[in-house]
């Protein structure tokens, strides 16, 4: 993959003087500097704001994050007067913006800011955390970083990686994903993760990979990485999305998914999601104008009640019965599965049954967690 390296670096008062801040400045020290007293100040500026994506990633904001860290992942809401089928999933982010270049990433249209951003104040993410960990004892929490970036792209630079490992090590309640299309996983080895962290990769066919996943690792670099991880007594998880309907894609999805269940054994594994390609018509607009040589903006999409557009449900419904017969095949029936963002009744079409609620398919994916 290629690695993050900024032109120059914006870094906020109030975060100045902590560890993150000193960690990325020690790493690149040849690169310009620029101190801001409000972080809001440059989002504020439309010559800020109106940057080219591409021009915007190659400055970095190291900024304090406001508000709460903690939330419930997007897809437990309600859109368009329905609701998705949720994982009990929740998310927190330390940080906004990704350097790779996915043709189909929604990122291009949801963030209203083009640079990539940072957040350094760690110490105040603990801290909720323990308080809600606390609080709630009784419940049980899969929380996940790689909602608006890539969980790990960015460790190389900022080695949050660490204080997040220790801290769930601690944790009888709750476990955490890193969820990555990269291989920087050098700062998680040898860390007491005590089995609390899950370290899952996002994975597609090689035809995707190599003309729609730009600067991302390559399959193998992934594969690799993962091997690295069970190693060090991690369990990985993998999400084939989103799944993309081409004239290959049933050998090549096939191909995939015997080659990443032939290279673990069913007890490292952590649990398996699967996703069809889905985009906002605004996204379709960019993907046409920043990636003219995808394909995906021109299968067979229709709009549906989530205001996305998605394969029509026969489609869906034959890519995702494959999919998971041959995760059922070459994997384990032990595995924790579920569909990512998928209506309804379509779920019951997969699994030959009504949808459970989101506390019960979140128990049944983290059943070795609990």
């Amino acid at each position: 993959m290629i690695l993050y390296r900024p032109d120059q670096i914006f870094i906020e008062e109030a975060v100045r003087d902590c560890q993150l801040t000193q960690t990325v400045l020690d790493k690149l020290p040849e690169v310009e500097v620029f101190h801001v007293r409000d972080s809001r100040d440059l989002r504020r500026s439309p010559r800020r704001r109106e940057l080219p994506i591409p021009t915007g990633k190659r400055s970095l904001l190291i900024a304090k994050h406001q508000g709460t860290f903690f939330k419930p992942c997007p897809a437990s809401q309600v859109q368009g007067g329905r609701r998705n089928v949720c994982c009990n999933y929740f998310v927190v982010n330390l940080a906004s913006n990704c350097h790779m270049e996915c043709s189909y990433c929604y990122l291009q249209t949801h963030l209203n800011f083009p640079l990539m951003v940072v957040y350094a104040n760690i110490d105040d993410l603990l801290e909720e955390l323990s308080g809600v960990l606390r609080e709630k004892k009784q419940n049980f929490y899969r929380i996940g970083t790689g909602e608006l970036a890539d969980s790990l792209a960015l460790d190389p630079l900022t080695e949050s990686s660490r204080p997040l490992v220790e801290f769930f090590a601690q944790q009888s309640n709750a476990v955490l994903e890193f969820k990555t299309k990269s291989n920087c996983v050098e700062h998680l080895l040898g860390l007491p993760h005590e089995g609390r962290t899950v370290v899952s990769w996002s994975m597609n066919t090689r035809h995707i990979q190599s003309r729609e996943e730009h600067k991302t690792a390559t399959i193998d670099e992934r594969l690799l990485a993962a091997q690295r991880c069970v190693e060090d007594g991690y369990r990985v998880g993998f999400h084939f999305d989103p799944i993309v309907y081409y004239s290959d894609w049933e050998q090549d999805y096939e191909e995939l998914i015997r080659e990443v269940f032939g290279c673990f054994s069913p007890s490292s594994l952590a649990w398996v999601s699967v996703g069809a390609l889905r985009m906002t018509s605004d996204l379709r607009k960019t993907i046409l104008r920043r990636f003219p040589g995808s394909t995906l903006p021109t299968g067979e999409l229709v709009p549906c009640p989530d205001g996305k557009l998605r394969y029509t449900k026969s489609i869906r419904r034959i890519m995702y019965e494959r999919v998971f017969g041959w995760i059922r095949q070459y994997g384990s029936s032990d595995l924790g599965i579920y569909a990512c963002m998928e209506r309804p009744e379509v779920w019951s079409r997969i699994f030959n049954t009504a949808p459970l609620t989101d506390i019960e398919i979140g128990d049944s994916v983290t059943v070795g967690f609990q």
